[in-house]
């Protein structure tokens, strides 16, 4: 004990030393150079000189603390006990790796690339191969990485604190790719904490285990190049945007290998070759941040910094995103930063504070989904978050961001009753942190990953979502347009016969469609939760369904606004959406479902050829009315329009009777039906104008040149000039 205090030698050996890296290691004393080591289960330890070999004996001092004079230079240890002996690294032999601008950073809660930094790294440190591990705990008393590597014992590898920062970090030399590992906290109380995860770690371990893995980045050489160099084309307010809807679990699965999954490899080929073949221009997933519950289809994760290990490693990941980049489609991610699970090995009092939630419940915690509410005020979780939305767009090449229950993260009280929420500074309900947060997240993504977007999924009347943030508004470049999706849904779910008293429930929408860059969403959301599959929502017969939703589907491609559809709604999948299971792709043998199917590849053809169907989307010059007051026909005109392109005249009769109806026309001559859901090819019942009408000199409607047109019962046509 004379080389070392007893009280501090138990300390260490006990893991209950707040500062390791002074006594482990080698240190010169007054009395001359000192060498000590922790290894538990060892009865002899040596110190092993790299340059000579020369050899030194440590004394033990009490329960696995070894110490003893060295000034041998560097070494390695070799430890023995009654059933081996063992060469390693010793993890004190080696100094810091964060810097100082990297830790002034953290601190002010301003590093835009955290994740070059926290997390688990392999790296080359003072000429050793190793990981090097760093995590934010700024309340605990001792914080260790443990794994197989140390039998899972926090004594082993306690790590060193930088300053006032809050981060514990510690490089382990001789690791690799592929390690498990947890954090080991001590909170200030003195308590062990659950073994928590790493919030920054790349990669985890197939559910239900729950320890990160150690993975590399940037393994993946891209070839998008073309595709990054025209996104932002891509992705204008002018351009066509559609959007598939994707949970990668359920759109397919390998049923001769157990029902498995496809891996993001399988992916990249089937999803893709799908996409690409269906017209769609963008894929969104649904969140792949790992996650715990598959029940909660990803929206409750814990692993921010990790695509899900379910479908293969991230290089796979990248590769996938890549896939589709050279096929001209764009990848969204849903994104979750309004809420986190309470899962002991997750955020939760990470170390034995309320660390990254409130502590007030009123504040920190949801109701509705029984998880944590980001301290979006706390500057260090703002920047844990806001580096992880950059993350995705840097790192994966990501397109865009949908941000999940925005309307949960504006409002403090949302959902909640009058008691149970705190007000803002101002006496308000506005979450006033939250509001920054999103501003400066829109900010930091469009200027630093140039053509992207963000979407909001934003259900309330808060103003300016998607105006810019130097003009006042949150920044995001689209919004979901959850209005027009309740309205139309609830429109065609009604029986035919009662629609004439609801045919506000279609025009309502052309009030406010242009107050915001909308996106017409129909999502999982809708086929989940009993609510019915979409098919299973309209209402007729058999064929009368089809024809209902046919015509919906027609209604939401003319409409304004960009698309999204959920994966099986394409081919009209009979049942609700079932995470654990597969789309039904055998319903495609069904003519009628396959007919769906090509309604919908056409639309988008459609949709992406004529500039008078995209262009105008965000624009209000590009809508008008035709004929928005026909209630007792149920029947809606309207024009859409783009700068120098010929315009397109919609027609919607949606009852069951067919119809022989005058339509105003913009200009004269002959008009192409480039569109009619009723068509055979669809499976309707083929009912038309044999190709064109003809324009008259009568004017109707405000429009100076009209025409007789056919329109078949519950059907959309669509008319452009020849």
């Amino acid at each position: 004990m004379s080389m070392i205090l007893s009280a501090e030698a138990l300390a260490l050996a006990e893991g209950r030393h707040d500062d390791p890296f002074s006594i482990l290691g080698w240190h010169q004393t007054p009395e001359g150079g000192r060498l000590v080591a922790l290894v538990p289960g060892a009865e002899h330890v040596w110190a092993i000189s790299r340059e000579t070999g020369a050899e030194a004996e440590l004394q033990h001092v009490t329960n696995g603390l070894f110490a003893g004079k060295w000034e041998g230079g560097r070494y390695r240890l070799r430890a023995r006990n009654a059933q081996s002996t063992w060469d390693f690294e010793d993890a004190y032999a080696f100094g810091p790796v964060l810097g100082e601008i990297d830790e002034y950073l953290i601190g002010e809660g301003t590093h835009r690339r955290l994740w070059q930094v926290l997390g688990a790294h392999v790296i080359w440190h003072e000429g050793i191969r190793g990981v090097h591990f760093a995590v934010w705990a700024p309340s605990a008393r001792r914080v260790s990485v443990v794994g197989n590597f140390n039998i899972w014992d926090g004594r082993r590898h306690q790590m060193r604190r930088r300053g006032a920062t809050g981060v514990w970090e510690i490089f382990v030399p001789g690791l690799m790719a592929g390690e498990v590992y947890k954090y080991e906290i001590l909170s200030a109380d003195g308590v062990v904490q659950p073994l928590k995860a790493d919030p920054v770690g790349f990669g985890a371990e197939h559910p239900p285990q729950t320890a990160s893995q150690v993975r590399e980045l940037g393994l993946h050489l891209w070839g998008d190049g073309a595709w990054i160099g025209q996104r932002q084309k891509m992705q204008d307010i002018h351009a066509p945007i559609s959007i598939y809807e994707v949970h990668l679990g359920s759109w397919r699965r390998v049923w001769d290998q157990g029902g498995r999954a496809l891996s993001y490899h399988e992916l990249a080929g089937q999803l893709v070759d799908y996409v690409v073949e269906m017209g769609f221009t963008h894929i969104e997933l649904l969140p792949i941040t790992e996650f715990p519950f598959d029940g909660s289809w990803g929206y409750q994760p814990i692993g921010l910094y990790a695509p899900t290990i379910r479908h293969g490693r991230p290089e796979e990941f990248a590769a996938f995103v890549d896939a589709a980049h050279r096929r001209g489609v764009g990848v969204i991610l849903d994104w979750v930063p309004g809420h986190f699970p309470t899962d002991d090995h997750g955020l939760r009092r990470f170390d034995g504070t309320a660390l990254y939630e409130h502590a007030d419940p009123k504040e920190g915690f949801h109701q509705d989904w029984n998880t944590l509410i980001y301290n979006y005020g706390r500057r260090e979780v703002k920047n844990f978050l806001l580096a992880n939305a950059l993350f995705w767009l840097e790192e994966y090449h990501l397109d865009g961001l949908r941000v999940d229950a925005v309307a949960s993260m504006l409002y403090r009280d949302y959902s909640r009753r009058d008691g149970e929420w705190v007000p803002n500074i101002h006496g308000g309900r506005e979450n006033l942190e939250a509001i920054d947060f999103l501003k400066e997240v829109n900010a930091e993504a469009y200027g630093g990953a140039p053509g992207i977007m963000t979407v909001a999924e934003e259900s309330t009347a808060f103003s300016g979502v998607t105006r810019p943030v130097h003009l006042g508004g949150l920044g995001f470049g689209y919004k979901w347009n959850m209005g027009w999706m309740n309205d139309s849904l609830r429109y065609f779910s009604r029986d035919p016969i009662h629609r004439r008293w609801h045919h506000n429930e279609l025009t309502f929408a052309s009030s406010y469609t242009y107050s915001e860059n909308f996106i017409l969403p129909i999502s999982h959301d809708e086929v989940v939760h009993g609510k019915g599959s979409m098919l299973g929502k309209m209402p007729g017969d058999g064929l009368q369904k089809f024809a209902n939703l046919r015509a919906f589907y027609a209604f939401q491609w003319a409409h304004p606004g960009k698309k999204l559809l959920f994966m099986g709604q394409e081919f009209a999948q009979g049942r609700e959406w079932a995470h654990q299971g597969a789309l039904d792709w055998h319903l495609l043998d069904d003519p009628l479902h396959r007919g769906m199917q090509a309604l919908v590849r056409d639309l988008n053809k459609l949709y992406r050829d004529t500039p008078a169907l995209h262009w105008g989307d965000c624009d209000p010059s590009g809508f008008d009315w035709i004929e928005a007051d026909d209630a007792e026909a149920s029947v809606y005109v309207f024009e859409r329009r783009a700068p120098g392109a010929d315009p397109v005249v919609v027609a919607a009769n949606l009852t069951p009777l067919d119809r022989t109806y005058r339509i105003g026309l913009p200009q004269a001559g002959t008009w192409c039906e480039i569109f009619n859901s009723d068509s055979g090819y669809y499976g309707g019942a083929n009912w038309g104008n044999l190709g064109a009408i003809e324009a008259d000199e009568i004017a109707t409607t405000r429009r100076p040149f009209s025409a007789e047109v056919y329109l078949p019962p519950l059907s959309v046509v669509m008319f452009t000039p020849a």
